[in-house]
């Protein structure tokens, strides 16, 4: 299909809007389809440049449709810059036959779309790959045998290990994995206008299926059967269960010498295991780079797209068709707190561990105690959750948040400095030692650490969530040492470093009930009191040399 005035007009003002220099070539678009082992057929858009020296094939597997914004951003734009580009809609949607169980049917039909480029005439045996969040993992399933004519990768907040998105702290992801089923179950009801105003309506619509119990059960009024994988997450909650193995592509990270840009953010939901990518890779000497802004996840897709385009297009250009270097240094990193980027040798900078001790009066020093520190409690009550705010989510209050409403609640214990007289540059990951009991095995602990401005505003910057292990009895001393997010954040002169303590973040975390049983099927209800023992608890911050 030939590209029309005002398509081509809308491409140039896309180039402008995205900071890209003019089109080298018109493209033509037409639908392929592509078989399957099995006799499924894949249906996709094969974007074709008009260009006597084409420079490879980018493949793009997508469960969200082939329009807007995936043509656009990619598609079209790299077509216009002499890339063919097949933009395939993964079995079960948009078309394509067969049933969609995400995430664990892509390795092999990854495998067998590759095969069948092969037999294409137009492809020349250089191919990358390309995309965000579902987009990525299905590149990681690629890459766990990769090709031979895999020549790059160009990955955005995209996780190799589903099962430690869903259960990685001991606790479900609830609010973003109902919200995401719920999205795939309407994502294809209608006709534009009516999936925006799907969209719209989510957070009324699932708030049943946070709040009720059991959770599958409170579920179904939700999804309304559209979405049967939600039930078998919420059913296999042990981490060393077979039943897994389809939803782990970590394999990938130490078999595969595919050159990776990877593209994250530090409020997004998949940040850890974007710095475990390039750590691995980068260990191996595989060629990687790393990029990552201020965004939440969904940010990389918007407010990041001029950027995010630059270094895709510069990337491909690099590794599929002889172009310059595509970067000056592996990494670049954004100092939040700071606003500005960074160009670093690798990840993380050397850093200093400084420690602070947790104090009765609620404050956080680097001055050792003189005496021994008492006690601090609070009572988590899974009636009334301790919510979340803001953070490493998908979907409900996302990002960068002013803490000082939930800091206020009964249930949240914080400990704060004096205001710092110089700048402190927290780079890597904090760790939290914990000397806790508490009255009730079954129980959870949420760590965050928080800026505080002079107005008083508190945003938080990094935190973590752990279950603990029920099989300590009640009342026992437990040492827990927890592992913050990795971030990269200046504390300015005059601000203060603020930590948060508290039993829970609903519904990002699904609540812990506090009785015993099987998670999926819990629906009663008991209180836990928590006891901070400060004595033994210390906050080790990684500061900047």
């Amino acid at each position: 299909m030939a590209i029309s005035k005002r398509q081509r007009m809308a491409d140039r003002v896309l180039s402008r809007v995205l900071g890209q220099t003019p089109a080298l070539n018109a493209y033509t678009v037409e639908s392929v389809r592509t078989p399957m082992r099995d006799g499924t057929v894949l249906i996709g858009d094969h974007f074709i440049p008009e260009s006597d020296e084409p420079r490879g094939t980018v493949l793009i597997r997508t469960p969200y449709g082939r329009g807007f914004p995936t043509s656009a951003l990619n598609g079209r734009l790299l077509a216009a810059r002499g890339y063919h580009v097949l933009i395939q809609s993964v079995r079960g949607t948009f078309g394509s036959g067969g049933e969609f169980r995400p995430m664990a049917q892509e390795t092999e039909d990854g495998l067998d779309t590759v095969a069948w480029l092969r037999d294409q005439p137009w492809f020349d045996g250089r191919l990358a790959t390309l995309g965000a969040s579902y987009l990525g993992w299905a590149q990681w399933t690629l890459m766990q045998d990769p090709p031979p004519e895999l020549r790059a990768a160009v990955v955005y907040v995209g996780p190799h290990d589903f099962r430690q998105a869903v259960f990685g702290t001991g606790a479900f992801t609830l609010g973003d994995f109902l919200g995401w089923s719920d999205q795939i179950a309407h994502q294809e009801d209608g006709p534009g206008l009516r999936r925006l105003l799907t969209m719209a309506t989510a957070p009324r619509r699932i708030s049943p299926g946070l709040t009720g119990l059991p959770l599958p059960a409170a579920a179904v009024p939700v999804l309304r059967g559209r979405a049967p994988w939600y039930r078998e997450w919420l059913s296999h909650p042990d981490g060393d269960d077979p039943w897994w193995e389809p939803y782990r592509a970590g394999s990938a990270l130490q078999r595969s010498t595919v050159p990776v840009l990877l593209i994250g953010g530090w409020q997004d939901l998949f940040l850890d295991q974007t710095l475990e990518q390039y750590a691995a890779l980068e260990a191996r000497g595989v060629d990687v780079a790393l990029t990552v802004g201020p965004w939440t996840h969904f940010q990389v897709a918007f407010q990041a797209a001029g950027q995010v385009a630059r270094e895709s297009v510069a990337w491909l250009d690099q590794h599929l068709s002889g172009g310059a270097s595509a970067r000056k240094s592996p990494v670049r990193v954004y100092r939040t707190g700071e606003g500005a980027w960074h160009e670093l040798p690798s990840w993380p900078p050397p850093a200093e561990p400084v420690t602070f001790h947790l104090r009765a009066d609620r404050s956080l020093t680097t001055a050792a105690p003189g005496r021994p520190e008492g006690s601090a409690a609070f009572r988590y009550d899974p009636a009334d959750p301790t919510p979340s705010v803001g953070g490493r989510t998908l979907t409900g209050s996302m990002g960068v948040r002013d803490n000082r409403r939930l800091e206020s609640r009964a249930d949240v214990a914080t400990f704060t400095t004096d205001p710092l007289p110089t700048a402190v540059d927290v780079v890597g990951a904090p760790v939290l030692e914990l000397a806790i009991d508490v009255d009730n095995p079954y129980a959870d602990v949420f760590a965050r650490l928080c800026d505080v401005d002079p107005r008083g505003r508190s945003r938080n910057f990094s935190d973590q969530h752990l279950r603990l292990d029920p099989s300590v009895p009640a009342g026992r001393l437990q040492r827990l040492s927890l592992t913050l997010d990795q971030c990269f954040h200046r504390l300015p002169a005059g601000h203060r470093l603020r930590l948060q303590i508290s039993g829970g973040a609903f519904p990002r975390f699904a609540r812990n009930l506090g009785t015993p049983g099987d998670p999926a099927e819990g629906r009663y209800l008991k209180p836990s009191l928590h006891t901070l023992h400060l004595a033994g608890s210390r906050l080790d911050l990684p500061v900047a040399r």
